[in-house]
């Protein structure tokens, strides 16, 4: 046992370092008033970077920086460097003043973009992403009209798809499954978290994910919410 956990112990701590540097990702990102796609693809490329190099070779959060900076030109929402150093500077250290336009100001932006750089080299100039969103809101609307609507609207179901969906992208859900196949999971975590059931499943020839995604499992829809599971652990462990 004991053996086991010395072994495991570095992995869950990776995943944890990995969850404060996506949730940085994700609370800049707001501050700076990215949309959620945006922000998607910066913890998608996040992630994706430290998939191919060892995570104690370069700065998390000067990756993270990157990565924002990075996202908001693959997304068509360009950010200042200006602002990203001054936001993050602020979140790294509550309550400083911004920096001012100095040697380390500088120093920092340049370090930004040979980062960006770099990654572009290192993922092959592949950022662009299919994220699941898409799916998720089209799965949405369908449930909804299936539905009835008493019981659709007295039930958090899309919200609550909606902050699973943000919470995934904590972790390498998004390189490890199909966009679709996610926001199968994440719509059926949340109708599971309220009780509520899809009408005519029992007696319906398809269960109605399989409607959404043909290719989608319930091994698959379970590993997912497994995985999402664990987040929601390391979430409590993190001091």
């Amino acid at each position: 046992m004991n053996a086991t956990s010395s072994v495991s112990s570095p992995d869950e701590e990776k995943l944890k370092k990995h969850f404060k540097v996506t949730r940085f990702i994700m609370e800049a990102g707001v501050k700076l008033g990215m949309r959620s796609i945006p922000i998607a693809t910066a913890c998608t490329i996040y992630h994706k970077f430290f998939n191919e190099i060892c995570f104690d070779d370069y700065d998390p959060y000067l990756v993270a920086m990157s990565a924002i900076y990075l996202a908001g030109k693959v997304e068509e929402q360009h950010l200042r460097t200006r602002d990203i150093i001054n936001v993050c500077h602020r979140y790294l250290n509550p309550g400083s003043e911004p920096l001012e336009v100095d040697s380390k100001f500088w120093e920092l932006r340049d370090s930004i973009v040979q980062c960006e750089l770099l990654m572009l080299r290192l993922l092959n100039f592949r950022v662009s992403f299919q994220h699941p969103h898409k799916f998720l809101l089209h799965y949405l609307l369908s449930l909804k009209n299936w539905m009835n609507r008493h019981s659709w609207d007295r039930s958090p179901i899309a919200t609550a798809s909606w902050a699973l969906l943000r919470d995934s992208y904590h972790s390498d859900l998004c390189l490890r499954y199909e966009a679709q196949h996610i926001a199968v999971a994440v719509l059926y975590f949340a109708l599971q978290c309220y009780g509520v059931e899809v009408p005519s499943t029992d007696s319906a020839e398809n269960q109605w994910w399989q409607v959404f995604s043909v290719d989608v499992t319930k091994i698959i829809i379970n590993n997912v919410i497994s995985d999402l599971i664990h987040v929601y652990t390391l979430d409590t462990e993190i001091l």
